[in-house]
């Protein structure tokens, strides 16, 4: 049931689709790339699992913090939440894979080749 606080799939999904180009990014950074999934991340409230690949790898499973339903900004990043991103050896990632579930348990998916991810 949509709420206005953007809590559930129903809310969260016609963004995180219409904003696909945006789920994932990679940044080169102190000698290293950095895999940023603060874009979904940033609509988890709507998500139950977020899964990744690197490189056609095996998909791994991101520690999804909770939503923080009660406070005033439900999506907010906070520390407690731990860092929104990876860290790999610099020029590694080539390509990422990303596979989300929502809380109606529906399921969405995209690829991303490294050029078209690369935050300048």
């Amino acid at each position: 049931t949509p709420s206005g606080k953007f809590l559930t799939a129903t809310e969260t999904k016609p963004i995180l689709i219409a904003t696909r180009g945006n789920w994932v990014a990679v940044r080169e950074f102190n000698g290293q790339d950095l895999v940023y999934f603060t874009h979904l991340l940033s609509w988890r409230c709507g998500l139950y699992e977020i899964n990744y690949a690197i490189n056609d790898g095996a998909m791994q499973s991101w520690p999804m913090p909770e939503c923080h339903a009660e406070g005033p900004s439900p999506n907010a990043i906070t520390e407690a939440d731990g860092l929104p991103y990876i860290s790999l050896e610099l020029g590694s990632v080539q390509n990422i894979s990303v596979e989300i579930l929502y809380d109606d348990l529906s399921v969405d998916s995209a690829s991303f080749d490294r050029a078209a991810i690369k935050m300048p």
